[in-house]
C-alpha cells in the first residue's frame, strides 16, 4: 500500500489534469469570453467574481466531499433527510446530467464547432448528436481508464488547441476601442460576476465529480480519509492553476476582440470569429476541435458519475453500464431541442439548486465540527430552500402573476434577493441557529445523563 509520503508527484498531477479537464468544458469556453466582451473596463472585478463560483467553490466542493468522508452527494445531504437526500441528488445528477449540462455538451459542440463549417439544415444535429454521444457512451462503459482518456489524451490535447488561439492574442493582439460596459455589467460587478459563474454547472458538478476522483486516489492506494483529502487538496490546487488562467486569458480574448469581431450574439460566436480573424478558413477547423475536444470529455466525465450514483441510489435497478446507455441516450434526445432551449430552462434550475449545493459544501467542511447532529444541517437547509424558491421564480422563462408576486415579496424582506443572492442572509441565519440549538440540546442530554 502506498502512502502520501511515497505517493509519486506524478500522481497529484494526473488527478489534478483529470480535475481541470473534468471541469473545463462547454459553458467554461463560452460564458468567459462573453463576459470579458460585455465587462469592457468592470472585466477584472466581474472576472472576480466569477472566478469564486466558477473556480473556487468546485474546488473547494471535491475537499469538503473528502473531508465529510462521504462517497457520495446523496450521503452529504442525508443528515437532512433520506428524502431530502434522494430528491436534492436526483435533482442535481439530471440537472448536470440528461436535463441540461450533457445535451448542452453536443449543442455547444454542434453550433459553435460544425453548423458555421456545414452550413446545413436541422437534419444535421441529429447526425452530428448521434456520433457524439457514441464516442461518448464507448469511453463511458470503461470507467477504470477515464484518468487515461481525460488526464493523458484529452486534457492536454484541448490545451494545446486552445493554446494556439490564445497564443496568437498575445503575440499579435487585435485592435481595440475604448467601449463602455455593457447592461447588466455596467452595475453591482462582483456580483454580476459571481452569478455568471453559476452557468458553468461546475459548483453542482463538483459534487458530482467527487466519487470519480476519490475512487481514482483509492485506485492508487490511498484509502484513509487524511491522505484521500490531502491529496484532494493537492490535485484541487493543481487544477486550479490551470482554470484560473485559461478563465482569465478567454476574458481577455473577449475583452480585446470588439474590433476585430463586431457582431457576435454569445461567447462561442466570439471564439468562431477571432479564430478566423487569425487563421482564416482554419480557425474554424481549430475552433471545431477546441469546442469538441473540451465538450467530448466533459460528457464522459458526466455520464460516468450519473450512472454510478443511480446505480448506488437504486441498486435493484439497471446496472452501471445500463444506465451509461440511459444517459447516452436520454441526452442525445433532449440535445435536440437546441442551445438556447436547454439554456433558458436550465437558469431557474440552477439559481434554485446552486444556494442547495453551496449549503452542502459548507456543512461538509464544517463536518469535523458539527459531529454528529441533524439539527445545523436540516435548518440551515430548510432557510436556504425557503430562500432560493423565489430566485427560481425569478428566472423563469415564462412570468405569471404568482411568480411576480413572490418575487417582488422576496426583493422587500430579504437583502439581496434583486441580485440572486437572498438565500445568504438566510443561510447565515439557518447555520447560526442550528449550531446552537445543536448545542444546547447536547449540553442538555448530558446533564440529563448525569443527573
Amino acid at each position: 500500500m502506498s502512502d502520501l509520503r511515497t505517493a509519486p508527484t506524478h500522481t497529484a498531477l494526473l488527478i489534478g489534469l483529470m480535475t481541470f479537464g473534468l471541469f473545463f468544458g462547454a459553458g467554461n469556453l463560452i460564458f468567459p469570453v462573453e463576459l470579458g466582451r460585455l465587462a469592457g473596463p468592470n472585466a477584472t472585478v466581474t472576472g472576480a467574481g466569477f472566478l469564486v463560483t466558477a473556480v473556487g467553490i468546485p474546488i473547494v466542493a471535491i475537499i469538503s466531499s473528502a473531508v465529510s468522508g462521504c462517497s457520495s452527494v446523496h450521503d452529504m445531504t442525508s443528515r437532512v433527510s433520506p428524502t431530502y437526500a434522494t430528491i436534492f441528488t436526483c435533482l442535481l445528477y439530471l440537472t448536470i446530467g440528461p436535463a441540461f449540462a450533457i445535451p448542452r455538451t453536443a449543442t455547444v459542440s454542434y453550433e459553435v464547432g460544425v453548423a458555421p463549417v456545414l452550413h446545413s439544415d436541422g437534419v444535421a444535429l441529429p447526425i452530428f448528436t448521434v456520433a457524439f454521444f457514441t464516442l461518448a457512451l464507448v469511453a463511458a462503459l470503461k470507467p477504470g481508464k477515464l484518468m487515461d482518456w481525460v488526464g493523458r489524451y484529452l486534457t492536454p490535447l484541448f490545451l494545446a488547441l486552445l493554446a494556439i488561439l490564445i497564443a496568437a492574442t498575445l503575440i499579435y493582439p487585435m485592435p481595440t476601442t475604448a467601449r463602455p460596459p455593457e447592461p447588466p455589467y455596467d452595475h453591482q460587478v462582483f456580483m454580476r460576476g459571481f452569478l455568471d459563474g453559476y452557468n458553468t454547472m461546475d459548483a453542482l458538478a463538483s459534487l458530482a465529480f467527487a466519487i470519480v476522483i476519490v475512487e481514482a486516489i483509492n485506485r492508487r492506494g490511498l484509502t484513509s480519509r487524511h491522505d484521500v483529502t490531502r491529496m484532494t487538496i493537492r490535485a484541487g490546487l493543481i487544477a486550479a492553476i490551470p482554470l484560473t488562467l485559461v478563465y482569465v486569458s478567454l476574458a481577455w480574448l473577449g475583452r480585446t476582440s470588439t474590433v476585430a469581431v463586431p457582431h457576435a450574439d454569445n461567447g462561442g460566436a466570439v471564439l468562431a470569429g477571432v479564430s478566423r480573424h487569425y487563421y482564416g478558413a482554419a480557425g474554424q477547423a481549430l475552433i471545431a476541435a477546441i469546442v469538441l475536444v473540451a465538450c467530448l470529455k466533459t460528457a464522459i466525465g458526466l455520464i460516468v458519475a450519473c450512472a454510478e450514483i443511480f446505480r448506488r441510489m437504486f441498486p435493484a435497478g439497471p446496472s452501471v453500464r445500463l444506465w451509461v446507455v440511459i444517459f447516452s441516450v436520454g441526452s442525445a434526445v433532449i440535445a435536440n431541442a437546441g442551445l438556447t432551449t436547454i439554456i433558458a430552462w436550465s437558469t431557474p434550475v440552477l439559481m434554485f439548486l446552486y444556494p442547495l449545493a453551496i449549503t452542502t459544501i459548507i456543512l461538509g467542511l464544517l463536518d469535523p465540527w458539527l459531529g454528529s447532529s441533524r439539527i445545523p444541517h436540516r435548518v440551515m437547509t430548510g432557510c436556504v430552500v425557503l430562500a432560493a424558491l423565489p430566485d427560481l421564480a425569478r428566472s423563469l422563462p415564462v412570468q405569471g402573476a404568482a411568480t411576480r408576486a413572490m418575487t417582488r415579496a422576496a426583493d422587500a424582506i430579504l437583502p439581496w434577493a434583486s441580485d440572486g443572492l437572498g438565500w445568504a442572509l438566510p443561510a447565515i441565519i439557518g447555520l447560526a441557529v442550528g449550531w446552537a440549538v445543536s448545542l444546547v440540546s447536547g449540553r442538555s442530554r448530558r446533564w440529563g445523563t448525569s443527573s
